[in-house]
């Protein structure tokens, strides 16, 4: 039968009307569904010749033998290219064969092919196979590189679509005969065909693309437009397809031909609108979800750009506003979108950058977006990828921040999760308390890494109460109790060092949008410095110039388009928990929130205001202090965030000279405890520290404070200083019993090598400690601030001192001409009496405590909580916490520092000091026990203890006292009251606290 179709007997039109239903008739046999053992390969090459022939020119007219082809042996065609496996070698030449006969069919054809059937049902069986054999095979038979065939196909296939189209819009359209998985098969076939990559003219070259646009012009066009009036030919039926087709139009939408997306983006708002006005809520959440599931999805996969974006407000603002209902709910959702795609394509594009930090910051911002849009299966997913980018970096205790985001969805309860809470490396059905539980072992085990120990205890006790109140698993709590023993273990003794943190800003036009001229703090990694950091930064810009100065830019910087990059270290605001006010905390435990749980940063630039003074530098050196607030607390999902807020403010030279004094206090009082506690400590810190302070040529710096701020010139110009002036002091006496009992450790554990220097440092002091006492006062440190406390099970607990603690537990009183720490020429080098000393310190006294708790804030610079130490039980029921406390007597000049209730006894000033001996006119004063109440802000006891003596009796005045000698055996005396009488000139000026006990 070849052989005849291939002679010239076959070309005469004649000839065909008679082989023609012949060869139909043995092709269609051996095609049929039920033939046991058709030719394949014989039928395809036999049709080949006769479809070969009939498409030649000179073989007259074919329409009634192409007619005759499509009745027989079309179906029979169809149906074999959908049976046949894709691998047969013999797929393409059947799918050949079928677009041949396609292409050779003319509008009548087709509409006289339809009439065939002889039931509604043969069509539509016809039209669902023909629309799922079309989507399957469209560009999936022919290689890719057979550019020319795959496009014929394409161009017949396009041609078949839009006849059978117009059979849907015939037949199946009526409110009677609608067929939906008919239609929904046509609009998934068409959004198929329109999106397929042999006809993304994008993709091509420019020569290339040209000469597809001449021969088979832009097909995305065509059938985009047949879409769209598919869709609005629909109408009551529209909302049969919401929210399913969502999906399939925004792929529409997103094809970068403009004239196609300004033709399908109005149905977004078509769909908008139906929902709206069929929905019993009158609104279009369904529409909302779904195309914000599926934009997600898209972009990421990579369609979409800028111009989308614009395009896509725009389109939907237009049409929203004109719009009687929808002005102001589809006008938020256009926004809403915008925003979305805006953070999605910044996303898409810092995930093909190399820099895990950019894509970081991308990734929080989507899931940030996700989070307040409530959709918590994309936004778990985000979770698990920013998850993962953290464990890339190693960033331990990030990743446990991020995978508790996860687990605060959960309840502890026994429901079954939902199918999105479930992570997507799960296929377990979990409850709520399974996955909840697992998630916590993870997060610890980060936490762990992250040398969190804090923060894993936490949680550790959250899961630990579950197993002891409900699960009943107490194998797994004694596992967590060791967990959590381990913990406690290593915050005491593991060594963690603490991160810098860095202020950045990005200016100018040049950066991405989520930095452009914003600000950051960073947190740094272990042992990270400055300088390595600010090379980080620059290596992910490379044209990014380094900004010298700390202070803002000016405009012209922010809106250039290059990129300036500033960077600077900061220190955290330590933020004391409330459990730790007052009370004794070792500093391995404080030395965690000095640098976690912190959301506010500083930085402090000098500067000078006015004439700057030659021979005293201090007195125009003004502080320029810069507050951060970020959004979050650190550590958390990042290793930075954006500043939110900065406040400026500018610190006085005074101020400036208090904080500086302030600092050091704390600085010596806690490197004396740590010699004190640990003798194997190396001396040479403690050495030269105190050389610093005491050497005549350096006098730690005070000295400048008493030229420039201690001066009656200073005094007469700035009157509303007078309470800083005493706060800086009493910080300036308070440092001689911290410099006395540094120097007594110095000699302890100095070597031969050191006497000289320690023989040195000692005559320095004596010097140094006579000045500072006949001028600034006289203060001693109880015992308790550097004796040793036990625990329970005897290890050494050393509480941590701050500055503020040594400044306001401080207590006054006066002392006797032969006091110790005074030689007998300062006491008396001005020549005035004891009676005018006393009434001088008295009424300093009333003055000061009439100071609020307002004005106290005013010139207290340490913002730093007080922390107190609380005696052991033995302690606070010892005998000796009842008697009256001998120092506070109104014949002792005294002053005392004592830290809580109970025996506080004090470091004789007195004492020699190795290797001086003791001055023959300085009598020894012993040891005294005293009562210290711990007074608040309000002047009013702060701690009730057992044990605490009984109430004072009723304060009288000095005249109404019998016997002062007695009466002050039994109570703590009152506050004098203001002598009234002009007071006699003052005596060498002796010390007290500025807040009064």
């Amino acid at each position: 039968m070849c052989k005849i179709v291939e002679s010239d007997l076959f070309r005469q039109p004649e000839c065909r009307d008679v082989l023609l239903p012949l060869i139909t008739d043995q092709l269609s046999g051996q095609l049929d569904d039920h033939s046991c053992k058709p030719d394949y390969e014989a039928c395809v090459q036999l049709l080949s010749t006769v479809l070969d022939n009939l498409g030649r020119k000179d073989v007259g007219p074919t329409r009634g033998h192409i007619q005759l082809i499509m009745e027989r042996l079309l179906r029979r065609v169809n149906r074999t290219v959908i049976n046949m496996d894709r691998s047969s070698p013999l797929i393409g030449h059947y799918l050949a064969c079928m677009t041949a006969i396609l292409k050779q069919m003319d509008d009548m054809h087709y509409t006289h092919y339809i009439s065939t059937f002889k039931t509604r049902q043969d069509i539509i069986d016809f039209l669902m196979e023909t629309f799922i054999m079309f989507k399957y095979l469209m560009g999936n038979v022919f290689p890719a590189d057979w550019m020319v065939m795959n496009l014929v196909q394409m161009q017949v296939f396009l041609r078949a679509i839009n006849q059978y189209s117009n059979v849907l819009n015939r037949l199946f359209l009526d409110q009677t005969h609608f067929e939906l998985q008919l239609w929904n098969n046509y609009f998934h076939l068409t959004v198929a065909f329109l999106t397929h990559k042999s006809l993304q003219l994008e993709s091509f070259s420019q020569e290339k693309r040209n000469k597809i646009l001449n021969k088979y012009g832009d097909m995305r066009k065509t059938i985009g437009f047949k879409i769209r009036d598919m869709w609005y030919n629909l109408g009551p039926h529209k909302m049969k397809f919401i929210p399913a087709m969502v999906g399939p139009i925004l792929e529409v939408t997103l094809v970068p031909e403009p004239e196609l997306r300004k033709a399908t983006i109005p149905i977004f708002f078509d769909m908008m609108q139906c929902e709206h006005n069929f929905s019993p809520a009158h609104n279009f959440r369904k529409f909302e979800n779904e195309l914000i599931k599926k934009l997600d999805q898209e972009v990421e996969g990579g369609r979409g750009d800028e111009q989308y974006k614009v395009l896509l407000e725009k389109t939907l603002l237009d049409h929203c506003r004109r719009h009687r209902y929808l002005s102001q709910s589809g006008e938020e959702l256009a926004l809403l979108l915008s925003s979305l795609l805006e953070n999605l394509l910044a996303y898409r594009t810092i995930t093909q950058d190399g820099s895990p930090e950019h894509r970081m910051s991308c990734t929080v911002n989507v899931l940030n977006f996700y989070k307040e849009k409530k959709r918590e299966d994309i936004y778990i997913r985000y979770l698990y990828k920013l998850r993962d980018l953290h464990l890339d970096c190693e960033n331990y205790t990030e990743a446990a921040y991020t995978l508790l985001l996860h687990a605060e969805l959960l309840e502890w309860s026994d429901k079954p999760c939902a199918p999105h809470l479930i992570p997507r490396d799960g296929e377990y059905m979990w409850t709520q308390q399974e996955l909840k539980e697992r998630l916590f072992q993870e997060i610890i085990g980060y936490l762990d890494k992250g040398k969190m120990w804090e923060k894993a205890i936490e949680l550790d006790k959250q899961l630990a109460k579950m197993h002891e109140t409900h699960m009943f698993d107490f194998m797994e709590l004694s596992q967590l109790l060791k967990n959590q023993a381990k913990f406690f273990e290593n915050i005491m003794h593991a060594m963690r060092p603490q991160p810098e943190y860095f202020a950045v800003g990005y200016y100018g036009l040049g950066f991405p949008s989520f930095l452009r001229n914003k600000r950051f703090i960073y947190r740094g990694k272990e042992y990270e410095w400055l300088e390595d950091f600010t090379q980080k930064l620059l290596s992910q810009f490379p044209n990014a110039v380094r900004m010298t100065s700390t202070a803002p830019p000016g405009d012209n910087i922010c809106n250039s388009p290059g990129q300036y990059i500033q960077s600077f270290t900061v220190k955290p605001v330590l933020e004391v928990p409330p459990q730790f006010k007052d009370k004794g905390v070792p500093e391995q435990i404080l030395n965690y929130y000095r640098t976690n749980e912190v959301d506010q940063f500083q930085y402090s630039r000098p500067f000078r205001k006015g004439e700057k003074d030659p021979d005293n530098e201090f007195a125009t050196m003004w502080i320029e202090r810069t507050t951060y607030v970020c959004a979050y607390h650190f550590p958390g999902i990042l290793k930075w965030f954006e500043v939110k807020s900065v406040s400026v403010e500018e610190i006085s030279p005074l101020e400036n000279a208090i904080e500086t004094m302030e600092k050091t206090n704390e600085k010596l009082s806690n490197l004396v405890q740590q010699q004190a506690y640990d003798r194997s400590l190396s001396v040479n810190p403690l050495s030269m520290m105190l050389n610093g302070i005491v050497d005549p040529a350096v006098m730690g710096g005070f000295s400048n404070y008493e030229k420039a701020f201690f001066t009656d010139t200073y005094i007469q110009d700035h009157p509303g200083d007078h309470e800083r002036i005493e706060a800086l002091k009493h910080l300036i006496a308070l440092q001689i019993p911290l410099l006395e009992e540094g120097i007594r450790i110095h000699g302890e554990k100095a070597t031969e090598q050191l006497k000289p220097l320690h023989n040195h440092l000692v005559t320095c002091f004596q010097d140094l400690r006579e000045k500072v006492e006949a001028l600034y006062g006289v203060i001693t440190l109880p015992c308790s601030l550097t004796e040793k406390k036990k625990s329970r099970v005897g290890s050494v607990v050393m509480p941590y001192i701050l500055s503020s603690t040594l400044r306001r537990m401080s207590t006054a009183s006066t002392l006797s001409s032969a006091s110790s720490g005074l030689s007998s020429g300062s006491a008396s080098s001005d020549g005035h009496s004891l009676d005018d000393r006393r009434a001088s310190v008295l009424s300093r006294s009333e003055d000061d405590n009439r100071i609020d708790r307002k004005n106290r804030k005013e010139w207290s610079v340490s913002k730093s909580q007080v922390l107190l130490e609380r005696l052991s039980d033995t302690e606070e029921n010892s005998p000796d916490k009842q008697q009256r406390p001998k120092s506070l007597q109104l014949g002792d000049r005294r002053l005392t520092l004592s830290l809580f209730h109970g025996v506080s006894s004090q470091l004789s000033l007195s004492n020699p000091l190795s290797p001086l001996p003791a001055s023959p006119n300085t009598p020894h004063t012993p040891r005294s026990s005293s009562y210290s109440s711990l007074l608040g802000d309000n002047g009013a006891n702060t701690i009730d203890t057992p044990g605490t003596p009984p109430p004072m009796p009723p304060k009288k005045h000095l005249h109404e006292i019998d016997n002062p000698g007695i009466a002050s055996e039994h109570f703590t005396p009152p506050l004098p009251m203001k002598i009234e009488s002009k007071p006699p000139p003052p005596p060498p000026k002796t010390r007290k606290s500025m807040f009064p006990s």
